[in-house]
C-alpha cells in the first residue's frame, strides 16, 4: 500500500451490526513521533465490497465480514471511513514497535498490544488484515523476547546485588569475629562504618532482592555489627578498668619515689630506687597518654635524688684525686719486683703494699675498677708463688718425686750396663737402641730433679 490524501466522509448513520458515531468518522490521530499511516484507497478496494446503500463488507481472505453502513455517502466515502480505521490500527502498531526501543514497561506494551488485537479481531475496518496480524504477531514475539531479555538482565542484576551484599556481610562477619584482644579498634571501626555505607549504597542503587534473601542477609549484617559493637564496648570497658588499676599502682610507686628523693643516705636509697624501678617494669601499662605522664613524674622523683647523689659523689671524687696519685705510686713501686722470685721477699713486699694501700684511702669512682685490677695482679703473683712452693714442699709430692728419681736412677744404671755389654759384643743394633732409651731416661731424670728443687 502507498499513502495518499483521503476525502472527508459525510456524517454516517448507525451501521450494521453496530452504529458509528460522529467521533468515529473523524477519529483523533494518536500522538506519535512518526506520521500516521495512510492507506492507498485504490489498493484498499481489493479488501472490501461497498453496496449502493453504503454497506461495507470486509474481504478477509476467503471470508466476508460486514463491518457497517455509511448512508447518504458515496461508495468511496463509505470505504474511506473504514479504511481510516485500518490506518489507525496500523499507526498504533507502528508506534508500539517504535516504543520497543524505549524503557517503557513491558507489561504496559503487552496490554496495549492486547487492546489492538481485540480491535483487529473485531474486524470493524477495511484493509490487509493478514498484514495487520503479521505485524501484531511479530510485535508479540518481540515483546516476549524483550520480556525474556529483561528477565535475564533482572536475574543477573539480582545475582550481582546478592553477591555484593554477601561480600559485605562476609567482611563484616570477619571483622566482628576478630579476637578482641588483638583487634585494631580504630581501623576496624572505620571498616565497619565503611561497610555500612557500602550496604546503603548497594541497596539504593541495585534491584530489590527477594524478601527472604534480603531479610536473611540483613539479619547477618546487623548481627555482625551488633557483635562488633558489643565486643568494642566490652574491650574498652575492661581497658578503662585495667588503666585505672595500672594508674593506681603507678601512683603508689611515684609516691614512694617522691618520699625518697631528698634522702642523703646514698647507698641504701640507690638500692631502694633500683627496687622501685623493677616494680615499675613489672607493673601493668596504663593508656599511652597516662603512662607517659606517670613515667615523667616517676623519673622526675628519681632525677632529684640521683642528681644530688652525683653532685655529692663528684665532690668526693675531687677529694680522692690525691689518694689516687698515692696508690698509683704504690703500684709502680710493687710492680718493679715482678715476677717474684723469693716467697719470703714477696710476702714482705705485699705486706708493705697492703698497709700503704689501706692508708691511702679511697680513689675516685671512675678509677676504682682499674686500681683494683692492678692490685689483684700483685695478689695473684704472690698466690701463684705460694702454690708453687707448696707443691715443692708437700711431703706427699716430695715422696712421689724421690720414688720417681730412685726408679729412674736404677733404670739408667741397668741401661748403662746393657750398653757396655752390647758394645763388648759388637751388637751395633742393640747399642743404638740402648743409647736412645738411655738418652730419654736421662732427660726425664733432669725434669724430675728440677721439679723436686
Amino acid at each position: 500500500m502507498t499513502t495518499s490524501q483521503q476525502p472527508d466522509a459525510p456524517k454516517p448513520v448507525a451501521p450494521k451490526p453496530s452504529a458509528v458515531t460522529p467521533a468515529e468518522v473523524h477519529p483523533v490521530a494518536p500522538v506519535a513521533p512518526t506520521p500516521a499511516y495512510t492507506s492507498d484507497l485504490g489498493e484498499a478496494k481489493q479488501f472490501a465490497e461497498v453496496s449502493d446503500d453504503g454497506v461495507v463488507t470486509l474481504l478477509d481472505g476467503e471470508e466476508k465480514v460486514e463491518v457497517g453502513q455509511v448512508p447518504e455517502a458515496s461508495t468511496e466515502e463509505a470505504l474511506a471511513y473504514y479504511v481510516r480505521k485500518y490506518d489507525d490500527v496500523m499507526t498504533q502498531l507502528q508506534l508500539l514497535k517504535q516504543r520497543l526501543d524505549t524503557d517503557a514497561s513491558n507489561q504496559e506494551l503487552l496490554k496495549t498490544l492486547d487492546q489492538i488485537n481485540q480491535t483487529i479481531a473485531a474486524r470493524q475496518l477495511v484493509g490487509d488484515m493478514a498484514k495487520l496480524r503479521e505485524l501484531s504477531t511479530q510485535l508479540q514475539n518481540d515483546l516476549v523476547e524483550r520480556q525474556a531479555k529483561f528477565q535475564a538482565q533482572r536475574e543477573q542484576a539480582i545475582a550481582e546485588q546478592q553477591a555484593a551484599r554477601e561480600k559485605i556481610v562476609a567482611e563484616a562477619e570477619e571483622v566482628s569475629g576478630q579476637d578482641p584482644d588483638k583487634t585494631q579498634w580504630k581501623q576496624s571501626t572505620a571498616k565497619m562504618r565503611e561497610l555500612f555505607e557500602q550496604w546503603r549504597t548497594v541497596q539504593k542503587t541495585g534491584p530489590r532482592l527477594p524478601r527472604a534473601t534480603e531479610d536473611e542477609l540483613w539479619q547477618r549484617f546487623r548481627s555482625a555489627r551488633n557483635t562488633f559493637e558489643k565486643n568494642r564496648r566490652a574491650f574498652f570497658s575492661q581497658l578503662d578498668a585495667r588503666n585505672a588499676e595500672a594508674k593506681k599502682i603507678k601512683e603508689d610507686l611515684i609516691a614512694r619515689a617522691e618520699a625518697l628523693q631528698n634522702s642523703t643516705d646514698w647507698g641504701p636509697t640507690t638500692i631502694q630506687y633500683r627496687d622501685l624501678m623493677t616494680e615499675w617494669k613489672k607493673s601493668p601499662r596504663a593508656s599511652r597518654k597516662d603512662d607517659d605522664a606517670l613515667w615523667a613524674r616517676f623519673r622526675s622523683a628519681q632525677d632529684v635524688f640521683f642528681k644530688a647523689r652525683d653532685a655529692a659523689n663528684a665532690e668526693l671524687d675531687r677529694e680522692y684525686e690525691a689518694n689516687l696519685a698515692v696508690k698509683e705510686q704504690i703500684l709502680k713501686d710493687a710492680e718493679q719486683h715482678l715476677p717474684f722470685k723469693s716467697l719470703e721477699s714477696a710476702r714482705a713486699i705485699m705486706k708493705d703494699v697492703r698497709t700503704r694501700w689501706d692508708d691511702a684511702g679511697r680513689v675516685p669512682r671512675k678509677d676504682i675498677s682499674r686500681m683494683e685490677a692492678a692490685m689483684s695482679k700483685l695478689e695473684r703473683a704472690l698466690t701463684e708463688l705460694e702454690e708453687e712452693h707448696w707443691r715443692k714442699t708437700d711431703p706427699e709430692t716430695k715422696a712421689r718425686t724421690d720414688s720417681a728419681l730412685s726408679q729412674l736412677e736404677d733404670t739408667i744404671a741397668q741401661l748403662e750396663a746393657d750398653l757396655a755389654a752390647a758394645e763388648q759384643a759388637g751388637d751395633q743394633k742393640k747399642v743404638a737402641s740402648v743409647q736412645e732409651a738411655l738418652k730419654a731416661r736421662r732427660q726425664w731424670l733432669e725434669v724430675v730433679q728440677a721439679a723436686g728443687e
